[in-house]
Formats: structure tokens, sequence, C-alpha cells
């Protein structure tokens, strides 16, 4: 969830500038605890080691936590500083939080189906609740690039993907991470430009048409490629993530298709001339405009707005943040799945490490409601301050104790209460006719 403030990489919204096992997620309200019970937490929810209540793995909460608090400071904190260098928490988490997310809501996804009566009509109602509450943002003067639309959308289309054997999951990933922006490169010449708002109800009765293509296609966060990552999500929702062996072998897969992801993008940018080639080409940056070729560099630092340029196939070799070409999805997937594996071991070290964690366990456990306020908060133009440090942290602070606190209440977050009774309502058998 991407901040569009400014700068080459960000895009504000309203300016942008020229140039079966157990899991946890993001975007729906909170899925099920790892025996498939209803569960209470997250923009999804989780289950998990080292609990604090059951069916709960605390290590994916926290994964979720930790993803949330970076999508923060990619919304208060710009890409570059003063000095024209990129910012620590560009460096850190942007395009990767957001990747993160979707990971995480492929894991949630597979636990909620895993016992589920009426599994796609409650992921269906969720999907619902999800998007309505991001097109209610839309209407908000937030900078954040509101990704709930999208995220229900991804939702929707996975509705076929519930219960697919995990070979109909990996050929999805792959066509979706490797494929699909190849055959966008193709298609989107042809298309209308993509909504540079957030899309809002407005949008939805004024230009449904060109919603649609913005949310699947065309936007910040395009669903037919971001269903990879939930399908990725998925898959390692099957795994045994109670096993440490599984953890580590998640970190380190992650961590190394990450790695590759940078190095074969360094190599045909560097030293097979791609960089060279893009600022050869008049290439125009959707929704935006003209690209200026001494902006390509700082562009590709800082990011893109979920597409490239078609005018050059060279565009697909780079990994900027929220470029959606292969090796950014490559990446990002890299990324998330490895942040799963680090935080799964983490919360097997002991109590002392149990203890650290848990305040973010508690963040990762109602993201959707925090998302929410956050993103709304930042529309009223608070917070204010004289340094980013002390933005963010007014934002972060009282989410962390908060939520922490909530915790010990042992309550779903208020939007996941809300949007869980409305899934249950749409599943509750119908009642017999007693005649009088």
């Amino acid at each position: 969830m991407s901040d569009l403030s400014s700068g080459p990489g960000t895009a504000r919204v309203d300016q942008p500038p020229p140039g079966t096992s157990a899991g946890a997620a993001s975007g729906a309200d909170g899925a099920a605890g790892s025996d498939g019970t209803s569960s209470s937490q997250g923009i999804s929810s989780s289950a998990g080691v080292a609990s604090s209540r059951k069916g709960r793995i605390v290590g994916v909460d926290a994964a979720r936590g930790v993803a949330l608090l970076g999508m923060i400071a990619t919304h208060v904190i710009p890409d570059f500083d003063d000095q024209g260098n990129l910012t620590t928490a560009h460096v850190f988490a942007a395009g990767r939080a957001a990747a993160a997310f979707a990971v995480l809501a492929g894991v949630a996804l597979t636990l909620m189906t895993a016992r589920a009566a009426h599994p796609h009509t409650s992921t269906f109602v969720r999907a619902v609740c999800i998007g309505a509450i991001g097109l209610m943002l839309g209407i908000t003067a937030t900078p954040v690039a509101v990704i709930l639309p999208y995220y229900a959308a991804l939702f929707v289309l996975a509705l076929p993907l519930l219960r697919a054997r995990s070979w109909v999951l990996a050929a999805v990933a792959g066509f979706a991470l490797l494929a699909e922006s190849v055959l966008s490169q193709l298609v989107r010449p042809h298309l209308a430009e993509p909504l540079m708002s957030n899309p809002s109800f407005d949008d939805l009765v004024v230009s449904p048409w060109r919603l649609a293509l913005t949310i699947l296609l065309t936007g910040y966060y395009p669903a037919l490629a971001w269903i990879g990552y939930l399908a990725v999500g998925m898959l390692v929702g099957r795994l045994d993530l109670r096993s440490p062996r599984v953890a580590g072998l998640l970190l380190g897969a992650g961590a190394t298709a990450a790695a590759a992801a940078v190095a074969v993008s360094w190599l045909l940018l560097g030293p097979l001339g791609g960089l060279h080639a893009l600022e050869a080409t008049d290439s125009y940056l959707p929704g935006v405009g003209p690209i200026v070729p001494g902006e390509i560099r700082s562009l590709l630092d800082g990011g893109l707005y979920g597409s490239t340029p078609t005018q050059s196939w060279w565009w697909l070799s780079i990994c900027s943040p929220h470029s959606s070409t292969p090796l950014d999805l490559l990446h990002t997937t890299g990324t998330a799945v490895a942040l799963v594996g680090a935080a799964l071991l983490v919360a097997r070290l002991g109590t002392a490490a149990a203890i650290v964690i848990w305040p973010l366990a508690a963040v990762g456990s109602m993201t959707l409601t925090w998302y929410t306020l956050h993103a709304w908060v930042l529309s009223t133009g608070l917070p204010q301050g004289t340094s980013y440090a002390w933005l963010y942290f007014q934002q972060v602070i009282p989410i962390v104790v908060l939520a922490s606190l909530w915790r010990f209440t042992g309550r779903r977050g208020p939007l996941e209460a809300v949007i869980a009774a409305l899934a249950r309502r749409a599943t509750r058998p119908p009642q017999p006719f007693a005649p009088a």
C-alpha cells in the first residue's frame, strides 16, 4: 500500500509528478484459526506458533504487523531525502510491504477454506466488504494509494482457486508472476489510461469499465498480476508452518529468489545495455506523461505506478517497486516469503523473542482496522510535525499501544468483527418455516 506522495516513484493520487495448515494474511477480515474455526484478526487472520490463544501463529501475525508498519513508513516518509538519496523506509519497504500482505492473504485463504462449509460465499462477502471500505476511502483526500479495492478483486479472482490442487496454484502463480506482464505490455497500448486517483463509488457509477481495467490491469496494484502473490501464499499456507525446518526453507528460498531477481535485473540493465536502451527510448509513463531520459535512473530507484511504459521491451528487465515486471514480482514474492519464514523462526527463539514480537503480532492481528484508520487520518492533514520520523511515530506508537491493549481483550478488531459477522450471516443455513 504505497504512498502516492511526491517523488518519481511514489505518485501522489491527486498530483502525479512528471516524468492445509495454518496461516495469516491481509485483505480478508479475519479468516480462521489453525483449527479451521473462525479467528479474529487482520485485514485477514492467522494461526501459528507460540500462540497467545488457541489456533494463532504469532510469527505470522508478527510478519503482517511488520508489513503494516512498513507501509505506514512509505506513506509518510518520502522516497528521497534532501540530498537526493533514497530514504531507509523506501529502501526496505517500498513495494515489499504491500506484496507481503498479498502473500499473507493467500495463506489465510488456504486456512479459511480448509474446513469451511461455504468458503466461496464467505470469501465473496469479505471481498465486497473490503471493496466497499476501499471505495469509501477513495472519497477522502488521503494521499495513500488505497489498496483495498484491488484486494477485493483479488479475492474474487481467487474464488475458483480456494480448493484447487497445488499444481493449479503453482501454474497460476507462474503465469501471473512471469507471463502476465508480457501480455500486459502488448495489450495496454490499446486500453484507456488508468485512473490516477483512488477508486471510489463515483468511479463505480460514472466509469465502471475504466475502473475495472484500472483494478485488473492498469492500476497501481494490478490484480491480474497480483493474483500470483495470492497463489504463492495459498501454497505456503498448505505447508506445516509450525515446523522450524519449513520456516527455514521459506526464509532461504525467499531470500534466494529475491536476490536472484535483483541480480538478473542488474545484468540486463547494466552489462547487457538495458539502461542505455531505455534512456534512448521516448517512453511514456501511463497516466503520468513522457519520461525525461535524465530522470530514468531516479525513476527506477523510486519506483513506478503499477506497470511499465510499453515503448520498449527493456522495461520488463527492471526490478523497481510497483513496476509489476516479472523481476519485480519475483523479488517481492521472495522478500514476502522470507519475511514469513524469519518471523516464524524468531517466534520460536524463546520467551524473550516472544515478548519482543508480541506487539507486532498485536498490530498484525487487526490490520484492516489500523490500515483504514491510518489512511483516513492522513486525509485530515494530520499528523503534523517538523520531521518525517516524528510524523511516522505519531502514527505508529498509538497503533502499537492500542493494538497491544486490544489484544488482551481477545476480541476481533472493530472492522474485522463487522465483516466476520456479515460473512457468518451470509453462510447461515435458512431456518425452516414453522407454521403457527
